[in-house]
């Protein structure tokens, strides 16, 4: 209730002060505006330019670990049948 009827007195002095001030809202919006749009077009295109690297390293990428995931399989499937024969010897002693 208390958070009611504080929005309400903030709207309504909100109300009276816009309508007090209006040419001063605007000179400020009028300042603020192109801030606002320089910094999100700054950051969009920041976060596309990032996007597309990703995207780059992806493509890159696929071919390189399909090789390694060849040699990685081998270097693996070596490495457990070292250790198959090592249990070997260890359960005939």
């Amino acid at each position: 209730m208390k958070t009611l009827v504080g929005g309400a007195v903030a709207a309504v002095l909100g109300l009276i002060g816009l309508s007090i001030w209006t040419s001063a809202f605007f000179q400020l919006l009028a300042g603020a505006l192109p801030i606002m749009l320089l910094l999100g077009g700054g950051l969009a295109l920041y976060l596309g330019f990032d996007e597309l690297k990703d995207t780059w390293k992806k493509d890159d990428g696929t071919t390189d670990t399909a090789c390694c995931a060849n040699n990685d399989t081998e270097k693996y499937q070596k490495e457990i049948d070292g250790l198959k024969k090592e249990i070997e010897t260890l359960k005939s002693k």
